[in-house]
């Protein structure tokens, strides 16, 4: 009888002043035992430049067992973020990287670890994504990634990138669930206590209160008085007036000082005002739309699901808090 295979290697990189929330997400997913889950588990390399010691964020230090060269021969190799995303990757790294790559390895990023694939051009001409925060940044720095900064994780096949720190763990799940099946991808998701998927996107979670507005031109004048009636119809007119500016002009300046049209701008307020609502009462969807001031309920959740990728419904369950059983 042949003796089993080895179980698939997955690397995971290690560096000075990195986040341990990314790699204690890998560490846990990949590094622990399930033997109860009766399907060959992998075999986890933490792997760094130097062995260490790496100072890790929050004051302690570790070392890596394992260096470039196990992480340039695994099967699967996640890079967990990087130490400065404005700063250059070394060129060891890099080499890693695209040996890696070449050799078929899987190649997976978790929030700024995207700008190391980027760095060594494993990005080029793929969409990928990143922390929300950090995908203008991205984007500026490596002009032929086309980046997508709403998705919870990118699925190129032979490269994976993933948004901010949780977003990583429905990536890792996601890779688990293609190597074994959703049955094992449920059970560690259960586990861990988190849902083997989340609806929607990463646009749910980026800081989306009502823009504030300062100033006394007449854009911004437009503005407060808009955001002091929300809930009524708002036309052009309406805020073109509330300027003291023909609709020409007010539309032309507005279009400079925020880079997009009056009435888009109210629908991502109407939206924005209507997050808290959905989070903190009990009110149905409807009157949520109604109170900030949506037409109709189905053009509340077209707006809504086309600005934060999920529906009013699902935003609420993701954002309300639930009564613990007793």
């Amino acid at each position: 009888m042949p003796p089993p295979a080895p179980p698939p290697t997955v690397a995971v990189l290690a560096f000075d002043r990195m986040s341990p929330f990314e790699l204690g997400c890998v560490v846990e997913i990949f590094g622990l035992p399930r033997p109860e889950l009766r399907v060959p588990w992998y075999d986890l390399k933490v792997c760094a430049e130097t062995a260490g010691p790496l100072r890790a964020v929050g004051g302690f230090t570790l070392h890596a067992e394992h260096g470039l060269d196990t992480l340039a021969s695994a099967g699967t190799v996640i890079v967990p973020g990087v130490a400065d995303v404005r700063g250059p990757v070394s060129a060891p790294l890099v080499a890693a990287l695209r040996q890696a790559h070449e050799r078929g390895a899987r190649m997976v990023s978790i929030c700024s670890g995207a700008f190391a694939l980027a760095a060594a051009g494993l990005l080029d001409g793929r969409e990928a994504t990143t922390h929300w925060k950090y995908a203008p940044l991205l984007r500026e720095r490596f002009p032929t990634v086309q980046v997508n900064p709403s998705v919870l994780y990118v699925d190129g096949g032979d490269v994976l990138t993933s948004a901010g720190s949780a977003a990583g763990l429905d990536l890792l799940l996601h890779l688990i669930r293609a190597d074994h099946g959703p049955r094992v991808a449920n059970a560690v998701a259960r586990r861990l206590v988190i849902p083997p998927h989340r609806e929607g996107g990463q646009a749910q979670y980026v800081e989306a209160a009502v823009t504030p507005v300062g100033g006394d031109d007449a854009v911004s004048r437009a503005m407060s008085w808009a955001l002091a009636h929300l809930a009524h119809p708002i036309t052009v007119a309406d805020l073109a007036r509330a300027a003291s500016l023909s609709e020409r002009s007010f539309i032309r300046h507005f279009k400079r000082q925020t880079g997009t049209s009056p009435l888009r701008w109210v629908i991502a307020q109407r939206i924005a005002a209507s997050l808290p609502l959905l989070e903190s009462t009990a009110a149905p969807v409807e009157e949520v739309g109604a109170a900030v001031g949506f037409e109709s309920p189905v053009t509340f959740r077209h707006h809504f699901t086309r600005a934060m990728h999920t529906t009013p419904s699902a935003y609420r369950r993701t954002f309300t808090p639930r009564t613990p059983l007793s």
